[in-house]
């Protein structure tokens, strides 16, 4: 099987708002919370979305009461609904096919997240192993988001109804093998913290080279200085950690979005093809 094109191990990984309907502020639901500061039904649109179908406040959603938006990512779904499987027609002046888009847009971004991650085993060389295996997960993976638009929304089980459920987990399964094979190389301890309460710890003092911290509670943890290479941080909750000095430049499996809920500063190091939020001092 050919290697990944760029273009798809990358860019169509990432979120194109110019491209997209809007779906992240019309399609899901959200309460009243630290994250958000209205609630809001599915398949309603919010109040902050333009007429030109952009956030209104897009600049101002942390001092606004929306941090749950602004560490949002759909991951390159949006615009792969919005242009492709809908061919561009509009939620807005097709209401009886909104629903179908709406539980598409759900779906891709699952699938969309797998690719994410996919891409990300595929680069690192310690997983070459598993990179027929990768790839062929990967492809799996695009063909699902290929499904048919009214598929999103049909019963578990029906006929030709794709099993995202099923699929996570066995592409799970391949994640973690990917995630063994490279933090075998890691100079560390390689701590096994998967899941664990790591609320407001203090972690400074911690030797995490190569630890495994996937689905890891680190909300508020202080992580300043923090050498996390070949960490796996897959899923990890970094809402409000201390990221500061943190060497996170060959840290596994970190988003973006991970990052953009940490707090951070100028001589953090990041990986390769992320961002520097603009919130961190």
């Amino acid at each position: 099987m050919p290697e990944l094109p760029e273009e798809r191990r990358t860019r169509a990984l990432q979120a194109d708002c110019t491209q997209c309907l809007g779906l992240c502020c019309v399609a899901p639901a959200f309460a009243v919370s630290a994250d958000f500061a209205i609630s809001k039904p599915a398949g309603v649109p919010c109040p902050n979305l333009g007429a030109d179908l952009r956030c209104g406040i897009h600049a101002r959603l942390r001092t606004e009461g929306f941090p749950g938006c602004a560490v949002f990512d759909c991951f390159g779904a949006g615009q792969r609904v919005s242009r492709e499987l809908f061919a561009g027609a509009d939620w807005r002046t097709g209401p009886a096919m909104a629903p179908a888009m709406f539980a598409t847009f759900a779906m891709v971004r699952q699938l969309h997240e797998l690719l994410w991650y996919l891409a990300e085993a595929l680069e690192l060389p310690a997983t070459r192993p598993l990179h027929a295996a990768l790839r062929a997960a990967y492809g799996q993976t695009d063909a699902l988001a290929e499904a048919p638009a009214g598929m999103a929304d049909a019963p578990a089980g029906a006929a030709g109804a794709p099993d995202i459920t099923a699929h996570r987990q066995v592409v799970a399964g391949l994640l973690r093998e990917a995630s063994a094979l490279a933090r075998r190389w890691a100079p560390g301890p390689s701590l096994d913290r998967r899941g664990a309460d790591l609320i407001e710890a203090d972690l400074r003092a911690i030797d995490l080279r190569g630890a495994d911290l996937r689905g890891a509670l680190l909300i508020g943890a202080d992580l300043r200085g923090a050498d996390l290479t070949l960490a796996d941080l897959t899923g990890a909750d970094l809402r409000g950690a201390n990221l500061a000095g943190a060497d996170l430049r060959d840290t596994l499996f970190v988003t973006q979005s991970q990052l953009d809920a940490a707090r951070g500063d100028r001589t953090a190091r990041l990986p390769a093809r992320r961002s520097r939020p603009a919130h961190w001092a």
